[in-house]
C-alpha cells in the first residue's frame, strides 16, 4: 500500500535508499536474522521492487559491502592530508577512519562483523578494501621514511608489516569505541597514536627497538643419548629421575 503512494523518484536514488535501509537492518540484526520484509518497510517501498532492484537477499547484502567498503577507503584517503609532516599524515587519517566508524555504526558492523563471517564471497570482498587500505597505509610508512633524515629506506616486508599491524590496531579500536559510551573518534585516534607513533617516530628517525640479547640456548642432548634429571646424558641409555643411566636392552 505505501509503495502505491510513493512519489516517483529516479532508479539510482530509489536504489540508495534501499541500501541505506538495508544496512541498517544488516548492521543490527545481521544477515542471517535481517528480513527482506523489513528491510522494505523500512525504506518505504514495496519488497518485489526490492527484489527486482537487487535481485536477491545475497545481491542485496554484496551491494551494501561494496558501497560501505568504498566509502570506508575513500573517506580514509579523503582525510590524510599530504602537506603535513608524517606524524600529522597519519593523525589527519586516523581521525577521518574513526569520524566514519563512530558516524556509520551499522556500516562497521556489517563490514568488520557480518561480511567477514558470513561467506567466503562477502568475506573476500572485504578483505580486497582491507588490502587497499592497507597499501595506503603502505606508501605512507615508505613516503615517511624517505622523508627522514637517518632512515631513508625500510625493508619491503619491514614496512608492510607495520601497515598491517597499524590497520589490525585501528580495527580492534573502532570496535572498542564503538561498545565503548563517550570515547570520541578523536579520543580512540590520540589513543592509537600514543600506542604506535612512539615506535614509529623512532623508527622513522634511525632508532627502532630492539629485543635485548639472550643467552645462547644449551646444547641439545648427544644423539642416541637420554637427559639424566641432574645428570649428564649417556649414549644408549635411559634416564632414571636421580640416578644414573641404565643402558637399554634391545628388542
Amino acid at each position: 500500500m505505501g509503495a502505491g503512494k510513493t512519489k516517483r523518484m529516479p532508479r539510482a536514488v530509489r536504489e540508495q535508499q534501499m541500501l541505506d535501509a538495508a544496512v541498517r537492518i544488516f548492521g543490527q540484526r545481521g544477515y542471517m536474522a535481517a528480513s527482506m520484509d523489513e528491510i522494505a518497510e523500512l525504506a518505504g517501498v514495496s519488497k518485489p521492487l526490492v527484489y527486482l532492484y537487487l535481485n536477491s537477499k545475497d545481491d542485496l547484502f554484496s551491494a551494501c559491502v561494496r558501497r560501505e567498503a568504498r566509502s570506508l577507503t575513500q573517506a580514509v584517503r579523503a582525510g590524510v592530508r599530504p602537506g603535513l609532516p608524517p606524524d600529522g599524515q597519519l593523525w589527519s587519517g586516523l581521525r577521518a577512519f574513526f569520524t566514519h566508524t563512530a558516524r556509520n555504526p551499522d556500516a562497521w558492523r556489517v563490514l568488520h562483523l557480518h561480511a567477514r563471517t558470513h561467506g567466503e564471497r562477502f568475506a573476500a570482498e572485504v578483505a580486497a578494501m582491507r588490502a587497499d587500505i592497507v597499501a595506503f597505509v603502505t606508501q605512507l610508512i615508505a613516503a615517511a621514511a624517505r622523508d627522514a633524515h637517518r632512515r631513508p629506506h625500510l625493508p619491503e616486508e619491514e614496512v608492510a608489516g607495520l601497515a598491517e599491524a597499524l590497520v589490525g590496531a585501528a580495527e580492534s579500536l573502532a570496535d572498542w569505541a564503538g561498545a565503548t559510551e563517550g570515547v570520541t573518534a578523536k579520543q580512540a585516534a590520540a589513543t592509537l597514536m600514543n600506542f604506535a607513533w612512539a615506535g614509529l617516530g623512532d623508527l622513522m628517525t634511525g632508532r627502532p627497538w630492539v629485543p635485548p640479547e639472550e643467552p645462547e640456548p644449551e646444547p641439545a642432548p648427544a644423539p642416541g643419548g637420554a637427559a639424566v634429571p641432574g645428570g649428564a646424558a649417556v649414549p644408549g641409555g635411559a634416564a632414571v629421575p636421580g640416578g644414573a643411566a641404565v643402558p637399554v636392552q634391545a628388542g
